[in-house]
């Protein structure tokens, strides 16, 4: 984790805010798939839908360490 690797961050910039934007439909999932369970805990889906919807928020996160991984400087 020491490395420096700019290339990588630069080149996965404009894949991580595609999936910012895919992190924001998660998180307004995330919060529909919660009031639902709250409302109707017997919704086993909507437990799934909220993990999935986790994973969506996640994402970005997930891109830019690919990217900085992946390619060398």
């Amino acid at each position: 984790m020491g490395e420096c690797r700019p290339l990588g961050f630069l080149l996965g910039l404009p894949f991580a805010l595609i999936a910012l934007a895919l992190s924001l439909v998660g998180a307004v999932i995330w919060i529909l798939g919660s009031i639902v369970s709250c409302v109707c805990p017997c919704c086993i889906c909507c437990a799934s839908l909220a993990n999935f919807a986790m994973d969506l928020i996640k994402l970005p996160v997930k891109v830019i360490r690919w990217f900085i991984h992946s390619i060398p400087c």
